[in-house]
């Protein structure tokens, strides 16, 4: 089915409405998910809709949350979530953290007692479109083993940067620690498709190509022991330093049992004016232009960006039955 984008959201909007989301909450989620559809992340988009409304309808996240925010320090902003869904905290640390960074030169913001980052691409995209350069870590409930164990104590935990340029577009590094998102798996799972060999493990830590096992397994590391230790590094800066659950305490993301998930983001923006002075974009610029002159190359971010411009056009496409799905939520 083709949807603009703001059917989409409306879409989105009376789902959430209907299992007790406030109007507020659930247009940010849904200019979330659908932001994630258009940039070519559907593991991010409305595929999401059912966890989040049966979530919100058994109180594992509270569709009337309104996130705190406190300053404690000059460069520190922190936010408590509410437990609610992630993207109203995301919301506010864009609106506040960039005064903060340019009064600075560099700031950090702390959420806890969150849920799902979504495309973390999307959302440092935000503050690179202001003008700073920013970094964004986040946990997300266990389902990768420390390099050379059995037992899921770090998710995906992904990492994502962006930075702006003179005259184009930001410069976006989006990344999961995982070999791929979970999201994927999930996605794979929803269509009854098999996934690689390599994507993920079973319980019992073999690899396997069933999208069920591997949802009830372990994900593989991107670069084998390096990218386990850099889950860790992630755990500890979205976690560890913030008071969110680690990812071996919180909750599936994926369905409405146990309690909130509660777990936790931290961006750090960075002015670069202040660190490089008036012509560092014309240097960031130089760097993206010597990348995309070689010939089989891509800036990090293009692809996504350029979907995003399509789909404002055309839509996007979503599959019948997810948008079924979707209405039938009751």
């Amino acid at each position: 089915m083709k949807l603009k984008l703001a059917e989409a959201e409306m879409l989105i909007v009376g789902a959430l409405a209907r299992c007790g989301v406030n109007d507020a909450n659930a247009r940010s989620v849904a200019r979330a998910l659908v932001a994630a559809e258009a940039a070519g992340q559907g593991g991010h988009g409305l595929r999401r809709v059912e966890a989040y409304s049966a979530q919100a309808r058994a109180g594992k996240v509270d569709g009337g949350a309104e996130p705190r925010a406190q300053r404690p320090r000059p460069g520190v902003l922190t936010i408590d979530a509410m437990n609610g869904y992630a993207y109203p905290a995301l919301d506010l640390a864009v609106e506040m953290l960039p005064a903060i960074a340019r009064e600075q030169g560099i700031a950090i913001a702390t959420i806890h007692r969150s849920h799902h980052a979504g495309v973390m691409g999307l959302t440092v995209a935000r503050f690179a479109e202001q003008g700073l350069a920013a970094m964004m870590f986040a946990n997300a409930p266990a389902s990768m083993a420390p390099w050379g164990g059995n037992k899921a104590l770090y998710g995906t935990n992904p990492i994502a940067f962006a930075v702006p340029i003179e005259n184009g577009d930001p410069v976006i590094v989006d990344l999961a620690l995982s070999k791929v998102a979970r999201g994927k798996i999930m996605a794979a799972r929803q269509k009854g498709e098999a996934i690689p060999d390599d994507w993920a493990f079973d319980a019992d830590g073999q690899p396997t190509t069933d999208a069920n096992l591997a949802m009830d397994g372990f994900m593989a590391p991107l670069g084998g022991a390096k990218g386990a230790a850099l889950a860790m590094m992630v755990e500890i800066l979205s976690a560890g330093l913030t008071g969110a659950n680690y990812a071996f305490e919180a909750s599936s993301l994926f369905d409405d049992r146990g309690p909130p998930v509660a777990l936790g983001q931290t961006i750090i923006a960075i002015d670069p004016v202040a660190t490089g002075g008036p012509g560092v974009l014309s240097r960031l610029a130089l760097l993206a232009e010597e990348i995309g002159a070689q010939e089989g190359t891509r800036i990090p971010g293009r692809r996504g960006q350029d979907l995003s411009r399509s789909a404002a056009v055309a839509g996007i496409t979503i599959e019948d039955e997810v948008v079924a799905a979707i209405q039938a939520i009751a």
